[in-house]
């Protein structure tokens, strides 16, 4: 029995990765269909003790947990297609190149057009308006007018089959402030930082939008078709929240707030401190 024999065995079939905080369960045959790649030599010609691990024994990859599950798929079955209105892929590239995934990295590079020379990553910048179902007639009239209809199956999708239409979905922002007013005036009020910014909705929504930002501690397995109420994000302000969301074409469609107070001892005279939680309803059609 050779060396690279003894080490498949010593891995077992499912794999679990911890890869910059993400947790990924997959195959060993997966992790090694690319047997020149990083990931083919570390789980096919390497041991397991040779591998970095966390402190749950995880294999651990210093690597962006968000763009892996595009690798994954890639080595699945040598296919991918990236989501609409996608915004990463120089960084997957980035990544793909780092994994030694020749072959991924190539089909991500930039390419020119041959009607009218706009490159891919040019051409993904006009492809919600052209291909979204649910947008309003003028704006897509005035740019799909303007753009060659062959160009816009090449866009996002590696390879076939790709998605007709932008996926649709709901974005909900919360989050949780308290301060205090003092016993005259309210010049007095003592404002304190927001503590926590929620976002529930649909997990592979969020994961798309907020990418390494977001917070899945709270909620680390949610597999992506389920919806969650528990992961918030990495941010100080709301208005990072909302920019991210303007970027990836959401507009707000609702909020609501409720507010409590109390007092901070059993004297009324005493300084007020109110609690408020409120809701920030976020859409793309």
């Amino acid at each position: 029995m050779d060396r690279t024999t003894i080490f498949h065995d010593a891995f077992p079939e499912l794999v679990e990765l911890n890869v910059g905080g993400q947790v990924y369960v997959t195959r060993r045959s997966t992790l090694v269909s690319v047997p020149d790649s990083l990931l083919g030599r570390m789980f096919g010609q390497q041991s397991p003790a040779e591998l970095s691990t966390d402190t749950k024994g995880r294999f651990f990859l210093d690597r962006d947990g968000f763009l892996f599950r595009y690798i994954l798929d890639y080595l699945r079955d040598g296919n991918l297609v990236l989501p609409d209105y996608f915004r990463e892929r120089a960084g997957l590239r980035r990544e793909a190149e780092f994994f030694q995934l020749r072959e991924l990295a190539r089909r991500l590079a930039p390419q020119v057009s041959k009607e009218n020379s706009i490159s891919d990553e040019a051409q993904g910048e006009h492809d919600h308006d052209d291909v979204c179902g649910g947008g309003s007639v003028g704006s897509i009239g005035s740019i799909g007018s303007a753009l060659p209809t062959t160009s816009t199956t090449s866009t996002i999708a590696l390879t076939e089959p790709r998605s007709p239409s932008l996926k649709c979905g709901y974005i909900t922002i919360g989050y949780r402030g308290s301060y205090t007013i003092g016993r005259d005036i309210q010049t007095d009020a003592k404002f304190r930082r927001v503590a926590r910014i929620t976002v529930c909705g649909k997990t592979s929504l969020a994961k798309e939008v907020f990418g390494d930002t977001l917070n899945e501690s709270r909620d680390p397995d949610r597999p992506p078709e389920r919806y969650t109420s528990r992961y918030y994000l990495k941010y100080n302000f709301l208005e990072q929240a909302f920019d991210r969301l303007a970027e990836m074409g959401f507009r707000m469609v609702a909020c609501s707030s409720t507010g409590t107070c109390a007092y901070t001892s059993n004297d009324p005279n005493e300084d007020k401190i109110w609690t408020s939680y409120t809701e920030y309803v976020f859409c793309r059609e």
